[in-house]
């Protein structure tokens, strides 16, 4: 063995377990009982108020490398995922330049990525209204699913589709058994909402009804069944789409849904008028709407929990003005994620090993990755050392993000991340990358 692990928490599939975890070739090869004998060349024991995780698994970050790295650059948001526990992303198709909507772009996203990656990093494509040509190429090329907007995206490079092309595409990617991503806010019913303008958070709720939300969810349930394509509802902020994406499910409709950390951790309640690092879109609401999205990550209509991670510069964000009209929407989180959700979970009688299978295993199964997000042998040896019962408040000058802007600063959270294992090797962030680029269908 290359490196032996010994910890009394292991968080598992179906639990905890004490045990020792050995690894080679950068695998899981053994999982041992406590008092084994099994050695290595470097052997780790964890403290007592340490847990052994797997890695987490984000498939939602968007990275902005070529183009727009001045929000975000591959090495710097490869270093806030390692420093928050993250050994495996996928790079969203947008907001780089030019976005990953044909083959050729992947190839220049990929060489800005390459040798500069912490963690693990793998990419969506785009589907918009001119690239039906270029899905199955981008398919073949690597990508782990295609994603559209309903609406406006706010970049121009990546305009949204109408049903007409939403039912095109998804027809075409059902061919090669592909994966459609949807942000789901109908365009009609957003521009029919009052304007957004001003730093009444209020009013900017107002602008983005959960009934928008609704209504293009269902009707991407209703495209999805009469193409019988795969669709997967992108960060789900209203649980009244949770009886839909139900009773769909039960028709045999093949969809899935995520959440993301800030939906379950703040309330529309709480954010202070001006405080545009809250903003993002679809939006956060009320505190009752977020107990009924942890109701549905307990009962499985919503099956994992990933960042959403989109950063921007803090000019973007209009902090001098607190205009919630004009600021870039989007929330940086990709290094706090794994804490955040503790936080709140812990407080809703949740355990590690729900957060595991929420932010770990079912990202990894989602896009195929069948050898990340669990402690299992012949599984990558990718793990983050957690300490649960850490208190730490936020702080944005800590943050490695590049641009440190985050509506967690000052606040309390529970557990802090002691270390990050990639293919069994500590992930040094001040050091060499070691990350590879991931392809879909790659073993």
């Amino acid at each position: 063995m290359e490196l032996v692990i010994r910890a009394e928490r292991i968080v598992g599939a179906t639990g905890e377990f004490a045990g020792v975890i050995g690894v080679r070739e950068g695998r899981i090869a053994a999982i041992e009982p406590v008092g084994s004998p099994l050695s290595a060349d470097e052997m780790l024991d964890l403290a007592a108020d340490e847990v052994l995780m797997p890695g987490v698994v984000d498939t939602h970050v968007h990275i902005n490398d070529p183009g727009r790295a001045g929000w975000e650059g591959f090495a710097s948001a490869t270093r806030a995922a390692a420093a928050g526990g993250v050994t495996t992303l996928i790079d969203m198709p947008l907001n780089s330049i030019p976005p990953t909507c044909d083959p050729d772009a992947l190839r220049r996203k990929r060489d800005a990525a390459r040798d500069r990656v912490f963690v693990d990093v793998g990419f969506w494509g785009g589907a918009i209204p001119d690239n039906a040509e270029q899905l199955r190429p981008l398919h073949e090329a690597g990508v782990f699913g295609l994603k559209c907007f309903l609406l406006d995206s706010g970049v121009p490079e990546f305009p949204p589709l109408d049903t007409a092309q939403v039912e095109r595409a998804l027809r075409e990617i059902r061919e090669f058994d592909g994966l459609l991503l949807v942000h789901a806010e109908d365009a009609q019913a957003i521009a029919r909402a009052p304007e957004a303008e001003g730093d009444r958070y209020a009013d900017f709720l107002r602008s983005r009804p959960r009934g928008a939300e609704n209504l293009a969810i269902a009707r991407v349930i209703e495209l999805a069944r009469w193409t019988a394509g795969r669709v997967h509802i992108l960060h789900v902020s209203s649980a009244d789409a949770l009886p839909m994406l139900a009773s769909a499910r039960a028709d045999g409709v093949r969809v899935t849904a995520e959440t993301c950390p800030h939906y379950l951790t703040f309330a529309a309640e709480q954010i202070p008028d001006g405080a545009t690092p809250f903003k993002c879109c679809p939006p956060i609401r009320e505190a009752s709407n977020r107990e009924l999205l942890w109701e549905g990550l307990r009962e499985g209509g919503i099956e994992m929990i990933v960042s959403d991670h989109s950063p921007a510069t803090a000019d973007l964000k209009c902090l001098d003005t607190g205009d919630f009209g004009r600021a870039w929407g989007g929330i940086s989180s990709l290094q706090l994620g794994l804490s955040a959700v503790w936080t709140e979970a812990r407080r809703r009688g949740f355990t590690l090993v729900d957060v595991a299978r929420w932010m770990c295993r079912a990202p990894a199964d989602h896009v195929g990755l069948v050898h990340k997000g669990r402690i299992e042998i012949g599984c990558d040896a990718d793990f983050s050392v957690f300490a649960p019962e850490t208190l730490c408040v936020v702080d944005p000058t800590r943050l490695r993000h590049r641009n440190p802007v985050t509506p967690y600063a000052a606040r309390p959270l529970s557990g802090v991340v002691r270390g990050t294992w990639l293919r069994g090797r500590r992930i040094d962030i001040d050091g060499e990358p070691r990350g590879r680029l991931l392809a879909r269908g790659e073993p």
